[in-house]
């Protein structure tokens, strides 16, 4: 299932008329001679051609002309390339002159300080394929990396003229691939290549902002009568840039990430893509327990951090109505919040709290104007101030103040620029609608890049790992707090379950509602919690269980000794196997609130599995499970803190007897 890094070291080699970038995982051949253009990439391990054809390795289109980075003359046959055709060819006449490669270290995409052994920027090996003439230079980046199967690529771009240029749209990646699914008529929904393709540029709660899969109309021998098949995939910002660049200003494209599966299976793909996170973005991997405190006052606030210190947790948020103000940068306001900070981290506790951005209306100058009516209105949380307005500006400067001088250590930044357009001509922060959404994201991604750099935490309700952000909701609806407390279990449960397909266990947050949220009343809370302490528990056992960190929202973690004994105790259980409970997630049975739900954790640096079950309902189960444990003749089975026993697997099964008492858990550490 995995496969260890050290293994597939990544290399940059020059062949014949090119260069190839392999692992031993995948290999792309670019072609350097004749023409420039990527023939050949492979999943290696499942020899799976990718390509079917050659394209440019990037389009730019500035001031409504377009400028190509490679591509050649027409090929003979676009369903197929044969390697003799290469004599053949020519360079496209639209393509910038190719003037040399360039071998260069892998590059941090983003500030960040290493941490738990961790090696930043990744291992790996990175190519400059440089392009230009007198007005326009352009700079194509590849990257390959030790032990994944990933081809990261951006590219940029320098106007080299005395005169302004309108870069209009920058294609950074366009690949003619082999299509999954051949059909006569149009589909509904076509089935994709296998593979899956990341970019920085991803917002809007979507990892595909800046990916589209186009059809070709020049490939008239595919199977589809009216040549409908979406087979090239093109990388570019959804809309614009639309920027002006001055003499010896340059712009950098969305870098594009191609995680090539060898298999299939969805758990294989999906774990390819977690260890591309784990890699790619490292500080997914900080996971504190947090206290999301709903008070702001320096009395409660040094009571929450407190109790969070006597039971373990890491870190108190101050929570959406809690009355924090960061915008509120006054001298009296930093005083009182630094001198909080100070207390916490006395304490061993990261302090931080919760600012709105996106999904407010702020007024008619600085919201976000609709393109359509030239009005506000009609965003997509209907109205939104607009990043490059005066007020947006303004906010950016008062965050970064109120951060650096109080020394937050979290910004749970809600609301974050979700992707509007805005067709204002009188906001200092872009030009017009053409450059509106490119300007705006690169003002949400700089702010995020220098919390990064000041090690600051970022929950963030958005895809903005590749960014600097270390998580995002799990995925649940805010709402289902309201159900009577042993629904929400089972909600949990399948929102952990269904959320960890393509995120790590750490990437996403969860709720619990230790005080009312979204009405429900006495039946949906925790509080009083002494009075519900098998609910409070079975939260953590669900959380904690999945190795996933939840906002346990309230105003306290324990209002007795007896609570504070169960939470202490809880918190001390994940410490205990928090490096298996953090690992990747086996998707076994997800929870449906009628028999034994499970799923279990698998280690790749040692091999041990922990297994995590649960029963939802009001009555004990016993039941056989069959777990996959590979091919293993015996296994050493712990079930909690009892002794171990070896055990028999046959076919790569485990077969194992368990009872689990009504809205019950437990778990078994395998090895």
């Amino acid at each position: 299932m995995f496969l260890p890094a050290a293994v597939f070291l990544a290399s940059i080699k020059t062949i014949p008329g090119g260069i190839v970038l392999s692992n031993g995982l995948v290999e792309r051949r670019i072609h350097l001679n004749k023409f420039v253009g990527t023939y050949s990439m492979q999943r290696l391990d499942s020899k799976t051609e990718y390509l079917r054809s050659v394209e440019p390795e990037a389009k730019l289109v500035i001031g409504g002309k377009e400028v190509w980075l490679g591509g050649t003359t027409p090929v003979p046959n676009r369903a197929f390339f044969q390697e003799e055709w290469i004599a053949n060819l020519q360079p496209s006449p639209l393509s910038l002159p190719f003037l040399g490669q360039e071998l260069v270290p892998c590059k941090a995409h983003v500030p960040f300080k290493p941490i738990k052994g961790q090696s930043w920027p990744p291992h790996g090996k990175a190519v400059l394929l440089k392009f230009g003439n007198t007005s326009l230079s352009a700079t194509i980046r590849f990257e390959i990396y030790d032990g994944l199967p990933v081809i990261s690529k951006e590219v940029e771009f320098k106007n080299l003229a005395p005169t302004p240029v309108r870069v209009d749209q920058v294609i950074s990646e366009r690949l003619a691939m082999v299509e999954a699914e051949s059909n006569v008529e149009s589909q509904k929904g076509w089935r994709l290549p296998n593979l899956s393709v990341f970019t920085n540029e991803s917002f809007g709660g979507q990892f595909n902002s800046s990916i589209f899969w186009e059809e070709d109309p020049d490939y008239t021998t595919q199977v589809s009568y009216m040549l409908k098949t979406p087979c090239v995939l093109s990388v570019h910002p959804p809309t614009g840039p639309g920027v002006d660049l001055k003499q010896g200003e340059s712009l950098t494209s969305p870098r594009s990430h191609l995680v090539l599966h060898g298999s299939e299976e969805r758990e294989l793909q999906t774990l390819d893509n977690r260890k591309f996170f784990r890699t790619m973005a490292p500080w997914i991997l900080d996971n504190p327990t947090m206290f999301h405190l709903r008070a702001s006052g320096t009395k409660e606030v040094k009571a929450g951090i407190d109790q969070a210190a006597e039971c373990g947790f890491e870190m108190v948020i101050l929570s959406f109505g809690s009355g924090l103000n960061m915008e509120d940068v006054s001298e009296k306001n930093i005083a009182k919040f630094r001198e909080l900070r100070q207390y916490a981290t006395s304490k061993g506790v990261r302090l931080g709290g919760y600012s709105l951005l996106a999904s407010r209306r702020v007024d008619d100058e600085n919201d976000v104007i609709n393109p359509a009516t030239g009005k506000t209105g009609g965003a997509i949380f209907g109205n939104s101030p607009c990043l490059g307005s005066k007020w947006g500006i303004q906010y950016f400067e008062n965050i970064k103040k109120f951060i650096a001088e109080t020394g937050f250590d979290i910004l749970e930044h809600d609301g974050n620029y979700p992707g509007d357009v805005c067709a204002s001509k009188n906001h200092p922060g872009h030009r017009d609608l053409a450059d509106s959404q490119w300007m705006q994201y690169k003002m949400i991604t700089d702010f995020y890049a220098w919390c990064r750099e000041q090690n600051v935490f970022l929950n963030v309700p958005d895809t903005y790992f590749l960014n600097g952000s270390n998580k995002t909701g799990m995925g649940y609806r805010e709402t289902n707090w309201s159900l009577p407390r042993e629904q929400q279990h089972v909600h949990a449960r399948q929102n952990m379950f269904d959320g960890t397909w393509d995120k790590t266990p750490s990437m996403g947050w969860m709720f619990v509602p230790l005080v009312e949220y979204q009405g429900g009343g006495a039946a949906a809370t925790i509080e009083p919690l002494k009075d519900h302490l098998q609910d409070y528990e079975l939260h953590f056992a669900n959380n904690f269980g999945f190795g996933v960190q939840a906002c346990w929202r309230g105003v306290r973690l324990y209002d007795s000794e007896e609570t504070k004994a169960m939470v202490v105790r809880m918190v001390n259980w994940f410490k205990k196997y928090r490096s298996l409970l953090e690992s990747d997630i086996v998707h076994l049975r997800r929870a449906d609130g009628r028999r034994l739900d499970y799923v279990m954790h698998v280690e790749e640096s040692t091999g041990k599995m922990m297994l995590m079950v649960y029963n939802p309902t009001l009555r004990p189960i016993s039941e056989t499970l069959s777990i996959p444990v590979g091919e293993r003749q015996k296994i050493s089975v712990t079930h909690g803190e009892e002794k171990s026993i070896v055990k028999n697997t046959k076919g790569g099964l485990l077969n194992l007897a368990v009872t689990i008492p009504a809205k019950g858990w437990t778990y078994y550490i395998l090895k």
